[in-house]
């Protein structure tokens, strides 16, 4: 098993990865808000920042938070569930759109089969 983790930034895409997931019998997740570090450091330090980073964080003004979601798989589904997230939100490796990555899962309880 495993834990396959989206941070989200296109969170307007949200439930549409949650009915392809769906749609993939992918039942069980986890969604938090979450927020970045430049998001935070701009809030409590933005004196501190250089005019830069300012500037992309006022540009960024509509998109302050993301999504989290965290849902544990078998590793079969894990390939099945990256490839949703591809088809709803696209190329991660573009800016600005979000990540994704898995952790082992050695135990797990509370999980329905």
């Amino acid at each position: 098993m495993q834990a396959l983790v989206i941070v989200l930034n296109k969170t307007e895409v949200l439930e549409d990865l949650l009915m392809e997931f769906t749609n993939n019998d992918i039942k069980g997740a986890t969604i938090i808000d979450s927020m970045g570090m430049i998001r935070v450091l701009a809030d409590d330090h933005s004196d501190d920042i250089p005019l830069f980073g300012s500037l992309k964080m006022m540009l960024n003004e509509n998109r302050p938070f993301n999504k989290t979601i965290f849902t544990v798989l078998s590793d079969d589904k894990i390939p099945i569930a990256m490839g949703c997230v591809k088809k709803v939100v696209g190329e991660l490796n573009k800016s600005e759109v979000g990540i994704m990555f898995t952790v082992p899962v050695n135990l797990t309880d509370g999980i329905l089969k």
